[in-house]
């Protein structure tokens, strides 16, 4: 019983590092793909052009 209360399961191990890691390069590439996508890029670049030719 003592020995239990001594151990600390503290932060991730190994296995959950690398599981991690692969979830955050996959969402990497999903919002890659999204980002470059026809749609989302010709709406940023309207966006960017509305922008500059803004009257101040």
């Amino acid at each position: 019983m003592r020995g239990d209360t001594l151990r600390s399961d503290a932060g991730m191990t190994t296995s959950e590092y690398a599981m991690g890691t692969i979830a955050a390069c996959a969402f990497a590439a999903v919002l890659y793909k999204v980002v470059t996508s026809g749609a989302v890029s010709g709406a940023l670049q309207s966006v960017i052009g509305k922008a500059l030719d803004a009257q101040f």
